[in-house]
């Protein structure tokens, strides 16, 4: 019953919300995969949750836009692991992502609560 609540509970993301996530997440530095899920759920209260099978084609995406730039890097444990950083072009689109959101849950809020 658990696992059935918690899955009701999950806040199942936008198309784009994700590329949205991923670069404010690299907008506060490099970060690799791992490193970015984590950021994504503390700083959302650990409400979202971003699966592996989710994440790595997404990178791939905003590395094929050139949003986002990756180095080979040896992490703290020793281990190789890839750092994904944001570019110029990267600020750019997160800047015009932002305004979008703002206008959508702006938009949104007025359905929720409209003035009366």
């Amino acid at each position: 019953m658990a696992a059935r609540e918690r899955y009701q509970n999950r806040i199942e993301l936008l198309q784009g919300t994700l590329d949205l996530l991923i670069l404010q997440t690299l907008q506060w530095g490099p970060q690799h995969g791992y490193g970015i899920t984590q950021a994504i759920k503390a700083n959302s209260g650990e409400v979202l949750r971003v699966d592996t099978g989710s994440l790595y084609p997404a990178l791939h995406r905003l590395e094929r836009q050139k949003w986002i730039s990756s180095d080979w890097k040896t992490s703290e444990n020793n281990q190789r692991v890839k750092v994904y950083k944001l570019t110029a072009k990267g600020k750019r689109q997160l800047s015009s992502e932002r305004s979008r959101w703002e206008q959508l849950t702006a938009a949104i809020g007025g359905i929720l609560n409209p003035i009366k």
